[in-house]
């Protein structure tokens, strides 16, 4: 009985759901939210309750309050603005989240009810939440001078050139001395940034660092990169360690409509997959590649990057034609290798429905 009590309340919310979202959709907006939806980041278990406000102004010539607030869970409480608003004045909607609630991503919905007809405007919260481990030796295994990580590299993903990357980093402080924010520093290149969050992170607790990733400031540079980037606190002597920092970077190219495919530079790969087959590890095997142009548009190859330095790609020029093609000079020197071996070949242009093409050559070394 309880599970099916359970059941119609959660199909009475989403119901209440959709018909915000369908008004929303129909009229228009009675009331102005500032923004609508916050990423809170990464947050720590120990960081306690996360306090977000929501700032709206009245658009309307009514008179407005908000009637009532629906949340998704108890993880949230809310506070709002229960004055009477002309128009042109402001409100508020404090939403407070707790932390040990979710573990891992989560999307809360915080639905608010005016009294205008109409208004039922869906607020999101979102983040990811990270719990206290038990063991922290256990969870934070590599050690990085007096700071623990739960991996080696710092891993960025994909970057594009249109906006910023950011990603936050738990660490734990095996040290023996506070980790003040004033005190931290970073020797990065102009395309990272990095900064302690918390203000003070005490011996034995743990930590968030923020890392900032702007690939444009690498100057159109695309593909796989790996960065040491040194930080250390200045008031502590010997806390200089290096964070390896990976990141795949990406050229942006914004949505084309279909009437325009035909009409933009298209690359076509011949062989997408080469077998050579059982090779010997005593000698470089060669190979090419036919690359051609498709399209109505000159087709340019941005760059051509091989994840080996046991393979050369030579190409006679970096520009295509319409209807043109090329050949891509592949060589594979296999001294070392032994067993099954597969290589990859990432090719960069300006095409932007694919971007990024991929050449794999696969052999077994004898």
């Amino acid at each position: 009985m309880k599970l099916l009590t359970q059941a119609i309340l959660t199909a009475l919310f989403f119901i209440l759901i959709k018909s915000s979202l369908v008004a929303q959709s129909l009229d228009p907006p009675k009331i102005i939210w500032k923004v609508n939806r916050v990423e809170l980041g990464t947050i720590l278990e120990e960081q306690g309750n996360q306090e977000v406000t929501f700032e709206f102004t009245n658009s309307q010539d009514s008179l407005f309050f908000i009637e009532d607030i629906w949340l998704e869970c108890g993880c949230t409480t809310v506070e709002f603005s229960k004055d009477t608003l002309v128009q042109g004045e402001s409100g508020t909607v404090r939403v407070s989240f707790d932390p040990t609630s979710a573990y891992g991503f989560f999307s809360k919905l915080i639905v608010v009810k005016g009294n205008l007809s109409g208004v039922q405007d869906s607020l999101f919260l979102e983040g990811t939440s990270i719990p206290y481990p038990s063991d922290p030796v256990r969870a934070y295994p590599v050690k990085n001078g007096d700071l623990g990580f739960r991996l080696k590299k710092i891993n960025m993903g994909e970057v594009f050139d249109n906006e910023p990357k950011i990603k936050y980093v738990e660490f734990f402080n095996f040290g023996t001395q506070d980790l003040e924010k004033g005190a931290f520093r970073s020797e990065t290149p102009s395309y990272i940034w990095v900064e302690q969050v918390q203000d003070l992170v005490r011996s034995q607790e743990r930590g968030l660092l923020m890392i900032r990733y702007e690939s444009a400031n690498r100057n159109g540079d695309l593909g796989f990169f790996e960065d040491q980037v040194p930080v250390f606190w200045e008031n502590i002597e010997g806390s200089r360690i290096n964070l390896e920092i990976i990141a795949d970077l990406f050229e942006y190219f914004p949505p084309v409509s279909k009437n325009e495919i035909d009409d933009l530079p298209q690359l076509y790969i011949q062989q997408k997959e080469i077998d050579l087959k059982e090779i010997s590890s005593k000698s470089i095997v060669r190979r090419t590649v036919t690359l051609s142009n498709r399209g109505r548009k000159v087709l340019e190859i941005r760059k051509i990057q091989g994840n080996c330095e046991c393979l050369i790609i030579e190409s006679p020029k970096d520009q295509l034609n319409p209807g043109e093609s090329l050949e891509l000079s592949l060589a594979f020197d296999p001294k070392g290798r032994k067993g099954i071996d597969q290589r990859n070949i990432y090719i960069f242009t300006n095409d932007p429905i694919n971007p990024v093409q991929l050449v794999v050559l696969k052999s077994r070394i004898e």
